[in-house]
């Protein structure tokens, strides 16, 4: 056996070093962008976000005009801007009332949604009863049907029932449109959730609904955020089925109360645009509530896991 001594070891030879100009260039990972790139994308992301917030601001702009015709000389605002707009909607119109209807029906709504399309999703994800196919199938056929198709039976319906002019039967009405979409959107969540969890829930004893209650309901979070805003927002904003169904004034939604600043000949926009501020924020509340389950319930059934 022969050994190697130091002398016959090749000599490693270290990478040349760079001096000059040359030794602050770096080499560029994959994927990472130019000072040019990086430039030109945050200049079209800076200009999406404009135009995003322009309707807003021009909103909130519009509702500092006093007069009725400010709209048309939107340049004259800024040195008369004031909230006279504001405390006139608060003060002699029916806004509290209509904040009342709406928060009613809305989360109403939300509630006997959410509670039906998740049931449902959850049976037709892990059960296979004769027609589960089908009734997905129904309840996709359903959204393919106009409003103004539907309200003319629904109303004839709801008279015989006594439900015209109630909340539970604009309730009744929302949940005919978002129980179909959220079914489907939680039965894509709930595929998403292993089996093995509703089988450990069933050795240890427990019940379906058991199982679907203490097991698989606080894993389903994100995808009830996603049904519950949905929901919210379909009926904070539904006008067609609001202004049909309820027939006394101070039951309407801020959908419809929007209308009564708008006559034959006249239009009130600064009354509307203050409205409509005001209209914004318990929906941005609401998202505040949820978003932080928002992202994970919209990206969650995409796939099954």
């Amino acid at each position: 056996m022969s050994t190697t001594t130091a002398s016959q070891i090749p000599e490693q030879r270290s990478a040349p070093r760079v001096t000059g100009v040359g030794a602050t260039r770096r080499t560029r990972r994959r994927g990472e962008l130019g000072p040019l790139a990086k430039a030109f994308s945050h200049g079209v992301l800076a200009v999406a976000s404009l135009i995003a917030l322009f309707p807003i601001v021009w909103l909130i702009y519009l509702s500092l005009g006093p007069d009725k015709d400010d709209y048309l000389h939107p340049g004259d605002i800024a040195g008369k801007a004031t909230f006279d707009n504001y405390a006139q909607v608060l003060q002699h119109s029916g806004f509290f009332n209509w904040m009342t209807s709406t928060l009613i029906v809305s989360l109403g709504t939300t509630l006997v949604g959410v509670m039906f399309a998740a049931t449902t999703g959850y049976a037709v994800s892990r059960m296979r009863f004769p027609g589960y196919k089908p009734l997905m199938w129904v309840l996709l056929l359903t959204q393919a049907f106009p409003i103004a198709v539907l309200i003319v039976p629904m109303y004839e319906i709801f008279a015989e029932l006594g439900l015209v002019d109630s909340y539970l039967g604009l309730i009744l009405a929302y949940c005919t449109t978002v129980v179909p979409y959220c079914t489907w959107l939680m039965k894509g969540y709930f595929d998403t959730v292993p089996v093995d969890i509703d089988e450990a829930g069933r050795i240890d004893g427990l019940s379906p609904f058991g199982t679907f209650y203490r097991l698989i309901l606080p894993l389903a979070k994100p995808g009830i955020a996603v049904a519950a805003f949905y929901s919210f927002i379909t009926a904070f904003a539904e006008v067609p089925f609001a202004s049909t169904f309820m027939l006394d004034d101070s039951k309407y939604t801020f959908a419809v109360g929007l209308q009564s600043f708008i006559s034959e000949h006249d239009a009130q926009w600064g009354l509307m645009a203050a409205t409509a501020v005001l209209i914004a924020i318990p929906v941005t509340a609401f998202f505040y509530l949820v978003q932080k389950h928002l992202v994970t319930g919209l990206t969650a059934g995409g796939t099954k896991g």
